[in-house]
């Protein structure tokens, strides 16, 4: 008889149960399709009908050639200030005209196209109206905000310059590295000349910092530009950027009218005797005397030598050729894509065609120009005084835009020799020219904390 009563009690318990979760369900139910009733009545209520010519003057105003044609209030610039009726217009087409000129100059003559093509698409995609790729949430601001305003591509493609660096021909002659220090005068020399420019024109109007961030152009090496305008003039990383990775493609247009005006066709034909043989030991220690001087007395400038360094030490130690080799290809290849992106989406009409922007680019090609001069003075000067004469050409190799600035030298000499072979001799000058700009932008960034 008990087990007969708890049996009739745990059956009204479950029947009980049943009937709440079965109510709750149909007011579930009821609920959710009263309110698909209301929001398809709504949706109905709202919708006008239109006609075709309606429907394709709506599709035309969301067209990219309306937005060209006829510029709006409010649009936002990808820093979320207003933009111009200007650069909404002519200078998107302006803008368009200059990355098809770099695509031009990428393909057909050749000039640096790993650097020019990913540049000059990501300015095409920078300008694209309406899309707002280069903008906070587009793609290419969000390459930009990893890897180029936080700094770590640059260090990355320091370590794959670095696996790909030979210290060899600077070991066999260590005197051109005179050469690469030479070259680092154009970036003081603009310093100097920018902030006086500043204080006493009203053309400029350019602090201390920003002149130093925007003198280490004259280095042509765009990942330490890069890492010294983070740190020094973050307002100006775009357009430093920009500058500097440009004077780098343009290394072949630049640099030989230069050299042509500072020497003269016996000079150009010097032939330099061959190298001595560097042993792997002097090539294993280099980089960690190098770093463990910079640890010493230059911390600053650790980050980008470190960088080097390490790219280098795992090529010369030989056994770690998988890494080494991800490094000089994979890795440096990836991350160039990026960069270039990144660096073209600064591109955009609003950002390039300001008087900031045209300033940084007059004055970047002002330092470019005194570092390649001051590197073939220096050669000249030296064969003063030296019984080996040194081929002035390679002097303008001291800028650290490697192998792109020796690359230059040996088709200059070989145009007045053809048998003249110059690229071992300028490599020398060319990565002392690297070690010289991430030692100034160390010693720069120094002087300003």
């Amino acid at each position: 008889m008990k087990q007969l009563f708890y049996a009739l009690i745990a059956v009204w318990m479950f029947s009980t149960s049943a009937m709440a979760n079965n109510v709750a369900a149909a007011t579930t139910i009821e609920t959710n399709t009263t309110a698909h009733t209301a929001s398809s009545t709504h949706r109905e209520e709202t919708y006008t009908p239109q006609t075709a010519g309606e429907m394709f003057e709506s599709f035309y105003q969301t067209t990219g050639i309306n937005a060209l044609i006829n510029p709006k209030d409010g649009v936002l610039t990808s820093h979320g200030e207003p933009m111009s009726d200007f650069h909404q217009t002519w200078g998107r087409v302006i803008m368009f005209f200059i990355t098809f000129l770099l695509f031009y100059l990428a393909i057909a003559k050749d000039f640096e196209p790993l650097l020019l093509l990913p540049i000059a698409f990501g300015g095409l995609l920078a300008n694209i109206p309406i899309a707002d790729i280069a903008g906070p949430q587009g793609f290419l601001g969000i390459i930009y905000s990893m890897g180029i305003e936080s700094g770590l591509f640059p260090l990355l493609i320091f370590m794959g310059v670095g696996a790909m660096t030979d210290f060899g021909p600077l070991l066999a002659n260590p005197k051109l590295s005179l050469l690469g220090g030479a070259a680092q005068f154009g970036i003081f020399g603009t310093l100097v000349g920018a902030y006086a420019l500043s204080q006493y024109t009203t053309v400029f109007d350019f602090t201390l910092q920003q002149s130093a961030a925007i003198s280490i152009i004259g280095g042509a090496d765009g990942p330490t530009s890069i890492f010294i305008a983070t740190a020094l003039a973050p307002e100006l990383l775009g357009a430093i950027a920009v500058a500097s990775y440009s004077y780098m493609a343009l290394v072949p247009i630049i640099q030989p009218p230069i050299m042509k005006a500072l020497t003269t066709p016996e000079e150009r034909k010097i032939r330099m005797r061959t190298l001595r043989h560097v042993s792997r030991l002097e090539k294993l220690v280099f980089p960690l005397i190098v770093l463990m001087l910079v640890v010493l007395i230059l911390p600053d400038a650790a980050p980008l030598v470190g960088a080097f360094a390490l790219g280098n030490f795992f090529k010369e130690s030989g056994v770690v050729d998988r890494l080494s080799d991800t490094m000089q290809n994979a890795l440096i290849n990836i991350v160039t894509i990026f960069l270039g992106l990144g660096v073209g989406s600064k591109l955009a009409s609003d950002q390039f065609l300001v008087v900031d922007t045209l300033a940084i680019l007059i004055l970047g090609l002002l330092a470019f120009s005194a570092g390649t001069a001051a590197g073939v003075l220096m050669a000249k000067f030296m064969n003063l005084f030296s019984k080996e004469k040194i081929n002035p050409l390679i002097g303008s190799a001291g800028v650290s835009a490697v192998p792109m600035a020796a690359r230059v030298s040996h088709k200059e000499g070989m145009k007045e020799d053809p048998t003249n072979m110059l690229l071992m001799h300028a490599m020398g000058p060319n990565v002392a020219g690297v070690i010289g700009s991430a030692v100034a932008a160390g010693v720069m960034i120094a002087l300003f904390k």
